[in-house]
């Protein structure tokens, strides 16, 4: 069993990743003020001391703690830990992604560090956007100093603020659209005191309202998390870290892309290379901002470079790349003839730790995506392919043809995250260049048993990924978490329900329905015909299909599982469509030609996007409305940037 306490935007978060599994859990908060929809976990309301947290897991068997608490709170981060050691139960410690400390801002330890650096610089006017739990520990300031405190209008604050005997005409109140701007422009204080609270806190967009009407930020750091805690930023790191210390919780194993592994090589790689300190794991950024650590197999240091190894791990999915080793040699020299010997021979470390899972080991090398990473143009970072990593020889991926066989999404995450090391670890790139040379050895065999040759790559596997991550495949259990998503969204009251085949689909489809929760989005996969049941099942009134036109030209067939294993696209059938359009003979001609159902995009001209693509759409529609007999159903087609097509459907 599992205990999570929450209350914050990564409870909610925890929530869902851990209703996928469809078993009870236990989810804590002090008030009941949070609204949590979750078919699967139990609500406690009310705050716990370590008796009562220690009585409450042994009564309960609980296995694993989550503390997805607000960062602050300090007084329950170390119940939590008391606990643990108590009983031997590992936390997870569910964190905020926080911005790069802007060194704009006074930075402040804790809030008598913050009083002093208020009163060493004069400040005459303080609006403070701390919270109401804060105005006790401003007090010897606010007593002497005008300020003003924003709160959530509500009983229980009004009451603390009282008790304290702050001024009731200095209280703001929180409105449902904060405009923090027209604040500070109305009050015009000399400065904002803020919490460290990350991104999911608006630190960052409440520093910036400051800075444009020209008042100074002091922001009070937040706090260290017991050295012992777990620690994760993101949905996926969570699950993984769930799966590896309660086993068996989740029916399936996730795991990580080819993508992944090469770019946890190259960070190993180019950080042994400009610190000498060898990683026994590799802290990556994902495409969507989380980290993950991956074990590195192997290290090896030459004259000229560092080369490090990184374990294919495909989760349960049944990937013939699973258990392959994913190798990133790394060079770089000066473009101006200067050796790079020369000029980063024994580095120091600057703080950078080997970022394994264990809190304290993570906290001096505390990576976050950052807007301000050291510029490296790309023409400065060479990505080549190795020994087992195919070669492109047919237009349609996306790639050069004649270079290698990696896709540009992990192309860009191994860019990203050299960027970051090398602002992490303060090193102006000057006129370096970087070589990266990714190899999978034994991929030459195993690309054989893939569909490689058939789309024009030859000698090896590809270098995949849109996320980072594998999801597990095996039919039955797929089908059984694609019930359990639906559920789930069904749960949060959604008006709508967005199905989607995977990550890069529902990033432009969230855009599209913005005003949905996130419960709202469920992955099919490629089981669009059992999703659609599913939904029919459940009773859901209002269905989306996100598509793209890869499964799109598959569905408009007929084929309601898209899976390439069972159904490649169908080019005659594709020609026939572009006939009965109105299209060119060069079009037609064109489509004869292409490895992949995207080039679609390129080769139809945009006078016949509407009836090509609305065609398709209307098959798509045909072959999916008898699935609902009794619910709403509309189709958006997502091309590669993200434009959706939409087409009024009846039949």
């Amino acid at each position: 069993m599992i205990l999570v306490f929450g209350g914050t935007t990564e409870g909610r978060k925890a929530v869902q990743v851990i209703d996928k599994a469809g078993k009870t859990f236990y989810y804590s908060t002090k008030g009941d003020l949070q609204e949590v929809n979750s078919l699967h976990a139990i609500r406690l309301n009310g705050a716990m001391d370590a008796e009562s947290m220690i009585n409450f897991c042994k009564e309960n068997e609980i296995r694993l703690l989550i503390d997805a608490a607000h960062p602050f709170a300090g007084q329950l981060h170390r119940t939590i830990a008391d606990a643990s050691e108590e009983l031997q139960i590992p936390v997870i410690r569910y964190e905020r992604i926080y911005p790069p400390r802007n060194t704009e801002i006074t930075w402040c330890n804790d809030y008598p560090d913050a009083i002093e650096k208020l009163r060493k610089i004069k400040i005459n006017r303080l609006l403070a956007l701390t919270g109401v739990q804060t105005i006790s520990k401003l007090k010897p300031f606010w007593l002497q100093t005008e300020t003003w405190f924003r709160i959530l209008k509500r009983e229980e604050s009004l009451s603390i603020a009282q008790k304290q005997g702050f001024p009731e005409d200095k209280l703001l109140f929180y409105q449902s659209e904060n405009n923090d701007s027209g604040l500070i422009k109305e009050l015009r204080p000399d400065a904002i005191i803020l919490k460290e609270s990350g991104t999911s806190g608006g630190f960052t967009e409440k520093a910036v309202a400051a800075f444009e009407n020209n008042v100074k930020v002091f922001a009070v750091k937040h706090p260290a998390m017991p050295d012992d805690f777990y620690t994760v930023d993101g949905e996926h790191g969570l699950r993984r870290m769930i799966e590896q210390l309660l086993p068996g919780f989740y029916t399936l194993r996730t795991g990580i892309t080819t993508g992944s592994c090469a770019t946890a090589a190259t960070v190993a790689a180019l950080t042994t290379l400009l610190t000498g300190k060898e990683l026994t794991n590799s802290r990556i950024i994902l495409p969507d901002g989380e980290h993950i650590s991956i074990p590195v197999s192997q290290t090896k240091i030459k004259e000229d470079g560092v080369s490090c190894a990184v374990i294919k791990d495909s989760g349960d999915d049944a990937d013939v790349t699973n258990g392959i080793s994913i190798v990133a040699e790394i060079q770089y020299y000066k473009l101006s003839g200067k050796s790079a010997n020369e000029f980063f021979h024994h580095l120091p470390p600057s703080g950078y730790s080997s970022s394994c899972p264990r809190r304290g080991a993570q906290r001096a090398g505390w990576w976050e995506p950052n807007s301000n990473d050291i510029y490296l143009p790309d023409d400065q970072i060479t990505i080549t392919g190795g020994q087992g990593v195919g070669t492109v020889t047919l237009p349609g991926l996306g790639l050069p043809i004649g270079g290698p066989a990696i896709n540009t999404g992990p192309q860009q995450m191994i860019r990203q995250n050299i960027r970051h090391i090398l602002s992490a670890l303060n090193i102006p790139p000057g006129d370096m260049q970087f070589e990266v040379c990714i190899s999978a050895p034994g991929g030459e065999e195993i690309a054989r048993r893939t569909f490689n040759p058939r789309l024009g790559v030859i000698g090896g596997i590809s270098i995949i990924g849109t996320s980072g991550i594998v999801q597990p495949f095996s039919i039955e259990a797929f089908i059984s978490s694609i019930r359990k998503s639906m559920e789930v969204a069904r749960a949060s009251l959604s008006p709508r329900v967005v199905i989607n085949s995977g990550a890069k689909s529902e990033k432009y489809l969230r855009n599209y329905y913005s005003e949905l929760p996130d419960a709202a989005f469920v992955h099919y996969g490629n089981y669009i015909g059992e999703t659609l049941k599913i939904a029919s099942n459940l009773k859901i009134s209002h269905i989306t299909l996100g598509i793209m036109i890869g499964k799109a030209v598959k569905l408009a067939e007929g084929h309601l599982d898209t899976h390439s294993k069972k159904i490649t696209m169908n080019k005659p059938f594709l020609m026939q469509l572009a006939r009965e359009s109105g299209c060119c003979d060069e079009t037609i001609y064109a489509m004869e030609h292409i490895t992949l159902a995207r080039e679609l995009w390129t080769i139809i001209p945009k006078k016949d996007y509407a009836p090509f693509f609305g065609k398709i759409i209307s098959l798509c529609y045909q072959y999916c409305v008898p699935l609902l007999p009794h619910s709403e159903l509309t189709i958006l087609l997502v091309n590669e940037n993200g434009d959706i097509f939409e087409k009024s459907c009846q039949v």
